[in-house]
C-alpha cells in the first residue's frame, strides 16, 4: 500500500468508500468515480493527514457525487477541522454520522480519541459528551479541543 488508497464497494447505487492515508498534491481521485451513486458513505478513520492541495482535490472529487446523500463516518480530528474551516469540504447534502474527539489527561499525559455518534453524543443541534472519560489509570480526562470551534459544524 502506498501513502494513499481508496476502497469502494458498490451495492447498486449505494457506495461505501474507505479512505486511507495521506490526502495531498499526489492524490489522483480521477480513478475513483462516484458517478451513479445515490448514497455515499465515507469511512475516514484511516486518513492520516490532509494539506491544502488535498483539500482542493477532495472538494472537486466529492462534488462528482452530484445529488447523492453523503455521510461521513469515523472522522478523525483532522477531518473535523476541515469540515469546520473549509466551505464545501462537507457537501451541502452531507452529514457527519460519527467523529472522534481528542481527550487528554494532564496527570498521566495519556491521550484518547472518543467516538461521538449522531443520536447518542450529539444531535443536529446539541452535544452531550460522556459524563466522564478516564485514562487507563482511572484519572479523569478532559476534552482537548475548544468546544465552540470543534463542534461548530453541528450547528450548521
Amino acid at each position: 500500500m502506498g501513502k494513499f488508497e481508496i476502497k469502494i464497494e458498490k451495492a447498486g447505487a449505494a457506495f461505501t468508500v474507505q479512505v486511507i492515508g495521506v490526502i495531498d498534491e499526489d492524490v489522483d481521485f480521477n480513478s475513483y468515480s462516484l458517478a451513479g451513486a445515490t448514497s455515499l458513505e465515507l469511512n475516514l478513520e484511516a486518513v492520516k493527514s490532509i494539506n491544502s492541495c488535498g483539500i482542493r482535490e477532495w472538494i472537486k472529487w466529492i462534488g462528482t457525487a452530484g445529488t447523492a446523500q453523503v455521510t461521513y463516518l469515523l472522522c478523525p480530528k483532522i477531518i473535523v477541522d476541515q469540515i469546520n474551516m473549509v466551505q464545501g469540504f462537507l457537501p451541502a447534502n452531507g452529514k457527519v454520522k460519527s467523529f472522534f474527539v481528542p481527550y487528554y489527561c494532564d496527570e498521566s499525559g495519556e491521550e484518547k480519541n472518543i467516538l461521538f455518534t449522531h443520536g447518542k453524543e450529539y444531535t443536529d443541534s446539541t452535544v452531550t459528551p460522556p459524563a466522564a472519560v478516564k485514562d487507563d489509570s482511572g484519572n479523569e480526562m478532559e476534552m482537548d479541543v475548544v468546544e465552540a470551534k470543534y463542534f461548530k459544524f453541528i450547528k450548521k
